[in-house]
């Protein structure tokens, strides 16, 4: 008996942990691993906000609780969080039958108590082309932003029969296809215009996926031209998962719509993002002058932000030169003994290895003229100056680096000897 009990008093410590009788709302351990922070300094005017505004739970067509993706984002260091589930296309309503559209964000919130995270409110409005997919964020009910009225089921029959050919649909998949049919039938400019309402940042998702774009190029239609003009749509992403839209960026440039970069994970991220190959999630940079939701909110209007993707960081040049000035830093110790050679040490303050070309009139005794700053690491340069100087102009093109599609920005360095 003794032994019994002895055994069995691990198993009661763990039912009557919190973390066990509250699992939805906390977040519970990480198991260790690789290093999957995100960090990237602050610039001198504004604060630097790493942000996920483009994820999915079991709440839509995600395979995780609401919890996994605040528990996620606490590891990778992420500073704002949003869930945006599909309004329309509800594929888990069979196991998971709640009609309300804000639970996956009221989850998360919960779950992330006692953290530093900021989990925002956010939905993705889900439409044939054109539109195509937008989330929202910044919102106040998600509830308002979809409608589905059933007497119209005999109009959305052509959607149906289509999914329908394209798929073998059991019984239950058919109820799921007919109530995203029904969804579709409301005016996406009716959704957004409530999104309006409710005061929200509205971006356009994936405008390079295959489904929205066959060719792989974003193009506006005349619905999102009118969307911009009514103030309807602020941003667009040119970065969604694995993928990066030159033409999306050109879009965003022409049209003053904020650069956004997300990773749209369903999966645990962990399969989707690779740590041990030094992968991590695409993420928008917010420059931001408090760590606050509404000054978020703030700078999203304003279109301050930068993409970081695969190790590269894409911004208009106003953004970007900054946050690269605080990143990258140059000093010298002087010449070495008895040699016309510089010592001069580059230093990179960020989570990404920093990629540059020498621009600069001098040479290096110790390499060729393209040199990778490691992340949070430093490189030394030994620079053949010919002659003792007591200034030196460096300039690297900053090859992992957009201010436009094909255009590198150029960091300069002023070395006092």
């Amino acid at each position: 008996m003794f032994l019994f009990l002895r055994n069995l008093l691990p198993l009661l410590i763990l039912l009557l942990s919190p973390n066990f009788i509250y699992a939805h709302g906390s977040v519970g351990g990480y198991a260790s691993g690789p290093d999957r922070s995100i960090s990237f300094p602050d610039t001198k005017e504004y604060l630097t906000i790493s942000s996920d505004l483009h994820t999915h739970s079991v709440f839509s067509d995600g395979h995780v609780w609401p919890n996994i993706r605040v528990s996620e984002a606490e590891k990778d260091t992420i500073d704002v969080l949003a869930i945006t589930e599909h309004l329309e296309y509800q594929p888990h309503t069979n196991f998971i039958p709640n009609e309300d559209r804000n639970a996956a964000y009221l989850e998360a919130k919960k779950a992330s108590e006692g953290t530093d995270l900021i989990v925002i409110s956010g939905s993705e409005i889900t439409r044939e082309m054109p539109p195509g997919h937008m989330n929202a964020v910044f919102i106040e009910d998600a509830n308002k932003l979809f409608n589905m009225n059933k007497d119209r089921l005999p109009e959305a029959k052509g959607l149906i029969d289509e999914r329908a050919k394209e798929m073998n649909l059991s019984e239950e998949e058919m109820v799921v296809i007919e109530k995203y049919a029904l969804g579709n039938l409301w005016p996406a400019i009716d959704a957004l215009l409530e999104a309006k309402k409710q005061g929200a940042f509205v971006f356009w998702n994936h405008p390079m996926w295959g489904s929205q774009a066959p060719d792989g190029v974003a193009r506006l239609s005349d619905m999102h031209k009118d969307f911009i003009t009514q103030d309807l749509m602020h941003g667009i992403e040119i970065v969604n998962t694995d993928t990066y839209s030159e033409e999306a960026f050109q879009i965003a440039l022409d049209n003053n719509l904020a650069l956004i970069g997300t990773s749209d994970v369903h999966n645990l991220i962990e399969w989707d993002y690779d740590a041990y190959k030094n992968e991590h999630r695409p993420v928008t940079l917010i420059l931001a002058k408090r760590r606050t939701e509404e000054s978020i909110r703030e700078a999203l209007f304003d279109r301050r932000t930068v993409v970081v993707y695969k190790d590269r960081l894409i911004g208009r040049n106003d953004d970007l030169m900054p946050l690269l000035e605080s990143i990258l830093a140059a000093k010298s110790d002087g010449y070495r003994r008895g040699t016309n050679i510089l010592k001069v040490e580059l230093s990179n303050n960020s989570s990404s290895d920093m990629s540059l070309k020498n621009l600069s009139e001098v040479n290096f005794s110790d390499s060729d003229d393209f040199i990778v700053v490691p992340k949070k690491g430093s490189v030394i340069l030994n620079i053949k100056t010919l002659e003792k100087l007591k200034n030196l102009n460096l300039q690297f093109e900053v090859q992992n680096a957009l201010t436009a599609p094909k255009q590198n920005p150029v960091i300069e360095f002023e070395i006092e000897i």
